[in-house]
This record gives C-alpha cells, sequence and structure tokens, in this order.
C-alpha cells in the first residue's frame, strides 16, 4: 500500500534512475521532442499528470518525483534549487535527452533555471510558473522565509495546531476548485512532507538560491505564467528579475500557486501557444 507521499508521486508505471546516490522516479510517456516537468517542493510529479495526457500526443514527456518525494529515495542533501539544478543535469544526461523544454512549478522552476544557465544548448525553452530565486533577500523578506521555514518545522514537531493551520497555508496555495482534491492529497502527506519543505525554506535564504543573475542570461525563449493570487512567491516582488530576462513573455492566471492545477485548461492553452510560436 502506498504511502500518502507515494500517492503524490508520478502515477505508475515508472522508472528507476540512480542519481549521485538518489533513486530518481520518473515517467515517460508520448514520442517527440523531450518535455521536463518539475513539481514544486511537497507535491510530487502528480501534479502533472492532466498536463501530460494532453501533451503526450505530440511530446515525450518526462516527469520527476525529486528526491524524497512520491516515489523517489531520499537524499543525503537538503532540498535547494541549485542542488536539483545538478541532479536535473546528471538525470537529463543520463537520459539523454536532447533540446528540451523545462516546465517547473516554484522550486521546480528554480531548478529549470540553474539547469538552464549550466546547459545553454540544451534548452530549447522555459516555461516557470512563479519559480523559486527571483526574489531579492532583503532584511524584511529573509525574515519571511525564516518564518516559514518555523512553521513547516512545527510540523516536523507534530505541533497540536499544525494540521490546521496547514489546511489554512494550503487553501492560499491551491484555492480553485479544480485543485481541490490535489489540495487535500497534500493536507493528508502534511507530516511526510514538513521536513522537506522546512529545508527548503531554510534554503531560500541561502545566496546560492538567488537566481536572478542567471535568469537575465538566459538565451531561450521563456514563458512565466504567474499565479497572480500568490501571496508568497508573489510577482511585484519579482517584477524586476522578471523585467530583465530577455526573450521573455508573461502570461497571468487567477491562481494561488499553480495554475496547471488551479486553471489547467488556460494554462494548457498558454503553453500550446507558446510551443507552438517560439519552440
Amino acid at each position: 500500500m502506498p504511502t500518502v507521499r507515494q500517492q503524490l508521486g508520478v502515477p505508475p508505471p515508472y522508472r528507476l534512475c540512480e542519481i549521485d546516490g538518489v533513486r530518481l522516479a520518473f515517467r515517460q510517456v508520448g514520442e517527440g521532442r523531450d518535455i521536463v516537468c518539475l513539481h514544486a517542493i511537497g507535491h510530487g510529479g502528480g501534479d502533472f499528470a492532466t498536463f501530460v495526457e494532453v501533451l503526450a500526443p505530440h511530446y515525450r514527456v518526462t516527469v520527476l518525483d525529486w528526491p524524497g518525494h512520491g516515489w523517489s529515495s531520499e537524499d543525503t542533501q537538503p532540498p535547494a534549487v541549485v542542488r536539483y539544478g545538478e541532479l536535473l543535469a546528471a538525470f537529463i544526461a543520463n537520459q539523454e535527452l536532447k533540446n528540451v523544454v523545462l516546465i517547473g512549478n516554484s522550486i521546480g522552476g528554480g531548478a529549470a533555471i540553474h539547469y538552464a544557465s549550466l546547459a545553454p544548448g540544451n534548452v530549447a525553452g522555459l516555461v516557470l510558473a512563479n519559480p523559486a530565486g527571483l526574489i531579492e533577500m532583503t532584511p524584511r523578506n529573509r525574515r519571511a522565509v525564516q518564518f516559514m521555514a518555523r512553521f513547516f518545522a512545527a510540523g516536523v514537531s507534530k505541533r497540536w495546531w499544525f494540521t490546521l493551520a496547514f489546511a489554512a497555508y494550503y487553501r492560499l496555495m491551491l484555492p480553485k476548485p479544480p485543485a481541490r482534491a490535489r489540495r487535500r492529497a497534500i493536507i493528508a502527506a502534511r507530516f511526510e512532507i514538513a521536513q522537506l519543505l522546512a529545508q527548503a525554506w531554510r534554503g531560500f535564504a541561502d545566496p546560492s538560491s538567488d537566481l536572478r543573475s542567471a535568469a537575465a542570461g538566459l538565451s531561450c525563449p521563456v514563458l512565466f505564467t504567474w499565479a497572480m493570487r500568490d501571496r508568497f512567491v508573489r510577482y511585484d516582488l519579482c517584477l524586476g528579475a522578471i523585467r530583465a530576462v530577455p526573450n521573455a513573455t508573461v502570461e497571468k492566471f487567477d491562481a494561488g500557486h499553480t495554475p496547471f492545477l488551479e486553471t489547467p485548461e488556460a494554462f494548457v492553452s498558454s503553453v500550446t501557444r507558446f510551443l507552438d510560436a517560439r519552440i
């Protein structure tokens, strides 16, 4: 019987690939240009289940579970955009994926930016949904990040109030009706994913997680798909970094953090137009 965390992962049948001591679970469907989907911290590759079915007739779509998520094994290092970007680079090389389009949400978007800065010749385009790494770590923003890390650490300790507070948090993160089932599944996994969330939020304050320079140096077409209700990865705080990205376009969605879960039809339409016109 799969754990709650595993139920968030890529749906079977999946494969395993060992990268730097981590067994990464992934699912690959379809034929054609390579698209790789990268989920947010605390979620899982299952976030993309519906999206994959739409793209698979035209593309070869690969969906990963990050370490400690879904069916992937634990990592010896804490989650971070640079670590995930390096694992992604090794995975892409291992699987011999060519001229990839990366679709990343939150920390997955940050990992996509980092990989594109490492291997610009192998990236055809980026679709970034509220990516990590674009907010300047001012003292105020650093305090906010540290507060969120302490919040999730309370889940590690299983504080009595955490369940209600975590549920309220995810009602902000995934407020739209199409994401209701996914939101409930993530809330059910709260104690399994709390450690990853606490570690990731601590890592967001590290200077290595600042991807603004890397984003400004991107050479491939970039589509920002921004969930405008996001109260944590806020559009206004990222706007300077977004404007510095060459060859980029922005589409805005009435969503909390993950537009492909909350506004799936609009997201698919946006990405399809981008792929048809720019890739």
